[in-house]
This record gives C-alpha cells, sequence and structure tokens, in this order.
C-alpha cells in the first residue's frame, strides 16, 4: 500500500470503497499532497456532509472530526491542521456573548489594548490579601486583574471569599480612578451546575466580567456559561489551560487555530492566544493568523500564516485575543505592533514583580502602553525605535524606570517549534 493510499485510509476512509467514493456516513477525500521538506508526511483534505453534524454544537463537531480514530494503530502520527467552517454550520451557532465593540462600549474605553495583570503569587493568599492586591493593581491604572487557571476554591481562600473581597477592590479602584475596572473571576468547577452558580454569585456582586477554561472545563459547560453571560451582561474571559497537551507536537494532535475557531464559535470575549515575544510558545505568522481568525469577519486563504482555508463568520462577533506570558515592559512596543489595538496585555511577574510593589508596577504598565500608543499615532515605527520610546517615558516616569532597570537582562531567547 502507498503512503498515500495508506493515509487515506489511515484518516477514517472505509477500506475496499472504490476510489474512496463519498457514501451518508463516509467522509469524501478530497485531495493529498507531501509536506514540504518532510518524508512520508501528507496533508489530506476531507469533506464532511454537513448532515454529520448537530447544529450549535462544538462538542460534536469535534467528536464527528477527532473522536476516536487518532488512536487506531494504523496511524503512526496524525494532526489537525485547519477547520472549513461553512456559514451554512457557523450561523448556527451563538459566538461570544459580547464581542468586541460591545465591550469596548461597555468599558468606555478605546484606542489603545487593555491592560490586565494575574495575581502572583496566585495560590496560597487569603481572600483579603488576594484582594489587595487586586485593588493596588487596578489602583495603579491596569483594566482588568485576573484569577489564574489553578484559583478556584482551594481551602485557603473559599472562592465566595474571593469574589466578595475582590468585588470591594474593584469597587474602591473605579471611585478612586473614574474608570472602569475588572477581574476576571473563576467560575470554572467541577460541574456546570457549581460554574452556573459562581457565575451568579459574580453578577449579583456587579462583576463586570468572569472567566472559565473552555478546555478542561469542557466546551458544553462553555456554552452554557456563556449563554448565561450573554443574558446577565457579563464579559466572558477565556483561558486555554491544558492546550499545550492538545496542540504543541507538530506531527500529532491538532493546531491551535482549530482549538481557536472551536472557541469562537463555543463563545468567550477573550482567550488567551500567547505573545510572540514572551515566555510561550509562537511563531510570529502562524500567530497572527489566528488572531485574524479570532478577530476579523472574513479570512482569505493565506499558507504563509498557516490558514489553509478562507473563512467566512458570517457577522459572527469577534474574540479579543489576551497576550500573557513572561512579558514586560520592554515587550510593550513590540506587544503593541504585534496585537494592535483590539487585545489584552496582560503582564503577572512584569506588574507583581516590580520592586516597588503591585501599583507602582501597574503604573510602569500604564505609561509604556500610553507611550507605545501616542508614538504610533505619531507615526513613529515601533518595531525600530521602541526601545528608544520606552527610555524616553521613563525619564518621567520613576515607577517606569525601576523596571526597565528590573528587566533589563529578562529575555526568552528559545527556538520556536510551531513554525510554518
Amino acid at each position: 500500500m502507498s503512503p498515500q493510499t495508506e493515509t487515506k485510509a489511515g484518516v477514517g476512509f472505509q477500506a475496499g470503497v472504490k476510489d474512496y467514493r463519498l457514501t451518508y456516513y463516509t467522509p469524501e477525500y478530497k485531495d493529498i499532497e507531501l509536506i514540504a521538506g518532510e518524508e512520508n508526511q501528507y496533508i489530506a483534505y476531507v469533506a464532511y456532509p454537513l448532515d454529520l453534524f448537530e447544529e450549535g454544537s462544538v462538542t460534536n463537531m469535534l467528536t464527528s472530526i477527532v473522536g476516536n480514530f487518532f488512536g487506531f494503530k494504523a496511524l503512526r502520527a496524525l494532526r489537525l491542521e485547519d477547520l472549513r467552517i461553512p456559514p451554512a454550520y457557523s450561523k448556527t451557532f451563538l459566538g461570544p456573548p459580547h464581542g468586541i465593540q460591545v465591550e469596548r462600549d461597555k468599558l468606555n474605553k478605546y484606542g489603545r489594548p487593555l491592560l490586565g495583570c494575574t495575581i502572583k503569587p496566585k495560590l496560597g493568599l487569603s481572600a483579603k490579601n488576594y484582594g489587595r492586591a487586586v485593588y493596588e493593581c487596578l489602583r495603579g491604572g491596569l483594566d482588568f486583574t485576573k484569577d489564574d487557571e489553578n484559583v478556584n476554591s482551594e481551602p485557603f481562600m473559599r472562592w465566595r471569599d474571593r469574589f466578595c473581597f475582590v468585588a470591594e477592590a474593584f469597587y474602591k479602584a473605579q471611585n478612586e480612578t473614574g474608570e472602569i475596572k475588572g477581574h476576571y473571576l473563576n467560575a470554572t468547577a467541577g460541574t456546570t451546575e457549581e460554574i452556573l452558580r459562581r457565575a451568579d454569585y459574580a453578577s449579583e456582586l456587579g462583576a463586570p466580567i468572569i472567566m472559565h477554561d473552555y478546555l478542561t472545563g469542557g466546551f458544553t459547560a462553555n456554552t452554557s456559561l456563556a449563554i448565561y453571560s450573554r443574558n446577565k451582561g457579563l464579559l466572558l474571559h477565556i483561558h486555554r489551560a491544558m492546550h499545550a497537551v492538545i496542540d504543541r507536537q507538530r506531527n500529532h494532535g491538532m493546531h491551535f487555530r482549530v482549538l481557536a475557531k472551536a472557541l469562537r464559535m463555543s463563545s468567550g470575549d477573550h482567550i488567551h492566544v500567547g505573545t510572540v515575544v514572551g515566555k510561550l510558545e509562537g511563531e510570529r505568522k502562524v500567530t497572527l493568523g489566528f488572531f485574524d481568525l479570532l478577530r476579523d469577519d472574513y479570512i482569505e486563504k493565506d499558507r504563509k500564516r498557516g490558514i489553509y482555508f478562507t473563512q467566512d463568520w458570517v457577522s459572527m462577533r469577534g474574540v479579543i485575543p489576551v497576550a500573557s506570558g513572561g512579558i514586560h515592559v520592554w515587550h510593550m512596543p513590540a506587544l503593541t505592533e504585534i496585537f494592535g489595538d483590539d487585545s489584552v496585555l496582560q503582564f503577572g511577574g512584569g506588574t507583581l514583580g516590580h520592586p516597588w510593589g503591585n501599583a507602582p508596577g501597574a503604573i510602569a504598565n500604564r505609561v509604556a502602553l500610553e507611550a507605545c500608543v501616542q508614538a504610533r499615532n505619531e507615526g513613529r515605527d515601533l518595531a525600530r525605535e521602541g526601545n528608544e520610546i520606552i527610555r524616553e517615558a521613563a525619564q518621567w516616569s520613576p515607577e517606569l524606570a525601576a523596571a526597565c532597570e528590573i528587566w533589563k537582562a529578562i529575555k526568552f531567547e528559545f527556538d520556536t517549534i510551531d513554525v510554518l
């Protein structure tokens, strides 16, 4: 059996069907191509009849496409690189609860990326000390702070106590700064019922945004939470914990662009996407490719950016990408250029690692961001002049000057795995 025939058979075609012609329950073989520079690796294009999929169900879609056959003995390795979601199917999904423009309007913030922060240390603090850290960061100039993926309801900080102290923190910061502030209260829990209970309590407290881990929590729970969030006016921040278990290997699993499309359909207003310049995996062209798949309405096929199919979302709301992971003030020019305004730039250690404390760390990030946005609007080249722009701003901001000094030697110079 040739490698091409073996590949066709291995990805779900019925052996013995002449020319692999379509039957009602069999996907249709479209094309197969050798991967340039690789030996015995092929890309197979497969078309599925639309009637095989339940309307509005990411769970059913993925169960049907990647359910069991990734574990077949005949397959050495298999990776799902991309999906084309036809308009007839994408229109059966609700998409993000609110979308980019509605979020801007709810927050009354325009013309720049939003600034966030993951509280560090994320585990071990009492609820009151956690709330104090949230207040200091928001008072210093951040738009959001967040629970991290494993901040749920531990014995030293039960979720209800944390929600109360955090609500006190963002209300106090709002009163002092005159800006709308928020904290991603993690509603992820062991059951969908408990998830909705926590979301309901956050809504009662007047929180503007909540958070969910859409992979560990599950697509069904995520869509249920998204519907609740839409009805209650809550923004929904999505964390992608566990994604690298699925998408890190280049020859097996699935690419994050597939998980990004699944999230847009399953629903979420934000999603973590890596940083390009920070500590997390992600090549620039590949990352910008799935940025567009998250934010734009119509995306042309572009193999140079890893986009295998033209995708028309037919007016489905867009998702804001969140850059998070090992970033600091020296990264701000590159982040502003790469991500654009419709993004959240999230500094954890890059805020709370400031030698003077949490609020000065937040001030440093806000000053750096506003300096980069102003420089960009003046026509300056952020890629070429970025360090100079930060130095200029640091001359009148002692908080930024101290941050520049503490982070000047911190770099993440590792080869990227996910390359085209």
